[in-house]
Formats: structure tokens, C-alpha cells, sequence
């Protein structure tokens, strides 16, 4: 069995360089690759292109890459929360391409599974089908979508072992599978890594054969976007 730890998320991130399209799984700040979102912002790496749902908040997440300005562009669903997102957007000053969430996700799927292309009733005879293909399908108007083409996808798993194999938990599945099939070089960090024969088969949600390099994340903060509570009667 092929050996996929790597010591650190600085050897994990090898190969990392300027103007490189990165897929970064996550929902808000729920499932994000925290540790290589961090090791992006120390390696000072500008003109990236980040496929990601949203941008995090202003002061974690991708948000962090959004201050020191090393995101170019951001390919996305949501600017949310995140008000120097929305700054930079409307400013000028950063490129948005804006997605229905479900054709972000399926784009990302796409690319995993070798399909080039897609046609998707989402969007037509909106600004979002501007420029591209339309075809009709018994009736209905459709818009082609192309598969992603991104050079590394950062994902975040609960439990991993050392051949690549990944358990997701709850919520924080999100975009994470779809993100992690889909990246030339696919780095995923998880909260417990262990060997392999450890995790039970049947519930491994990405097969390690998808993941080239895994690590040990520490540290995780795991922030709550928006806490909401029902109050005590």
C-alpha cells in the first residue's frame, strides 16, 4: 500500500507557486483546510485563482489570503459574510466569477469524473449564461458549463489514514469529496490520521486513489460563522 503522509503542510503544499488555481473545500468556515489556507498565507503566493462556495470572514478563512491581496480571482457561489470581499468586489480591485451553488458543485464533480462539460438548465437568460453555449432539450433551454482545470484542491476530513482514504463529519462534507477528486495534486488535511485498515471501508466517503498527499493538521479553531441558540423559555 502506497504511503501518502507527508511530515507537515509545508511539505504538503510543494510546488505551490504564483498564478496556480486552487479548489479549498468548505461551507463558510464549516470543513476549510485551516493549516493550508495559514501555510498559503505565510508562503505569500499572489495571483491565485480560489474555487471555494465563499471567501470565509473578514479575518479567517480565505479571508486571510483576500487581505494580504494574493487572491486574483475568486470562482465562487456566496460573498457572504466576508465585507472585504464585497469591498474588493465591487471595487474593482478583484475578479468574481459568480455560480449557482449547484453548478459550482457539479463543475467540481465534473472535473473528478473526466466529463469536460455540461449542459444545465441553471442561469439561462440570466447574466450567468452570457457568452456561453445554449442548446434546448425537449423544450427547456440549456446552459453548457466547463469542468474545472485547477492545479492543487485542499480538502479537511476528520479521519484519514495513510493511503489517502478520508471520513468526512456532518456538514463539514460539503464541497470537500468533489473538491478532493477533482485537483491535479490533492492535499488533504485531517483531524486524526491513522493506518490503514484502521477506518471501517464502508464508510470511507473519498477512496485514497483521489488524495496524493495527507498530513496531520493541528490547531484547528473550527469558528462558527453565525451562532444561533434558542433562547430559554
Amino acid at each position: 500500500m502506497i504511503n501518502k503522509v507527508v511530515k507537515n503542510v509545508t511539505e504538503a503544499l510543494d510546488g505551490v507557486e504564483n498564478g496556480m488555481t486552487f479548489m479549498l473545500g468548505g461551507f463558510g468556515l464549516c470543513g476549510i483546510p485551516e493549516n493550508c489556507i495559514t501555510e498559503l498565507v505565510r508562503l505569500g503566493t499572489t495571483e491565485l485563482t480560489c474555487i471555494s462556495n465563499n471567501a470565509g470572514v473578514d479575518d479567517f478563512g480565505l479571508g486571510l489570503l483576500l487581505h494580504k491581496r494574493q487572491i486574483k480571482k475568486m470562482i465562487s457561489s456566496y460573498v457572504g459574510e466576508n465585507d472585504e470581499f464585497e469591498r474588493q468586489m465591487l471595487s474593482g480591485e478583484l475578479e468574481v466569477d459568480l455560480i449557482p451553488q449547484g453548478t459550482l458543485a457539479e463543475r467540481c464533480r465534473a472535473t473528478g469524473a473526466g466529463i469536460p462539460a455540461f449542459y444545465t438548465p441553471a442561469g439561462y437568460g440570466t447574466e450567468v449564461a452570457e457568452g456561453k453555449e445554449t442548446r434546448e432539450f425537449n423544450g427547456k433551454m440549456y446552459v453548457l458549463e466547463q469542468a474545472f482545470d485547477p492545479d492543487f484542491a485542499f480538502v479537511k476530513a476528520w479521519k484519514g489514514d495513510t493511503a489517502g482514504n478520508l471520513i468526512f463529519k456532518g456538514t463539514a462534507r460539503n464541497f470537500n469529496p468533489m473538491m478532493a477528486m477533482a485537483g491535479k495534486i490533492t492535499v488533504a488535511e485531517v483531524e486524526e490520521l491513522v493506518e490503514v485498515g484502521e477506518l471501517d471501508p464502508n464508510q470511507i466517503h473519498t477512496p485514497g486513489i483521489f488524495v496524493q498527499r495527507i498530513f496531520q493538521g493541528k490547531d484547528y479553531e473550527k469558528r462558527i460563522e453565525q451562532r444561533t441558540v434558542t433562547p430559554k423559555s
